[in-house]
């Protein structure tokens, strides 16, 4: 299990327990986290998953792919250098500890 930290737009913190492999989206939906929505089920094609990675993780994780940062150009709340699609990150022991906050709104 990899412990990852939820921190939404007022402040309020949640971990969640994600199995290896699992990607961030999923293991948010799964969880009920207001503010992920995941509409397109975790294939890049809604940014319903628009995170801001914790810059002191931002080198832990994969650069991302083009269809990640099309979709990107996308979100409804702004872009910042350290957003990211949770469906794109795919967690691991390495991630242990990570932390992510959740933008005002998704839609």
């Amino acid at each position: 299990m990899v412990n990852v930290n939820l921190i939404d737009a007022s402040g309020l913190s949640q971990t969640l327990h994600v199995l290896e492999g699992q990607s961030l989206m999923q293991a948010a939906v799964s969880a009920g986290v207001a503010g992920i929505l995941g509409e397109c089920g975790g294939s890049a094609m809604c940014a319903t998953c628009h995170v801001y990675v914790d810059e002191a993780f931002a080198d832990q994780l994969p650069t991302p792919l083009d269809t990640e940062l099309e979709m990107l150009e996308c979100t409804v709340s702004d872009r910042l250098p350290n957003s990211r699609l949770a469906c794109q990150i795919k967690l691991s022991v390495l991630h242990e500890g990570l932390v992510v906050r959740l933008p005002d709104r998704q839609q």
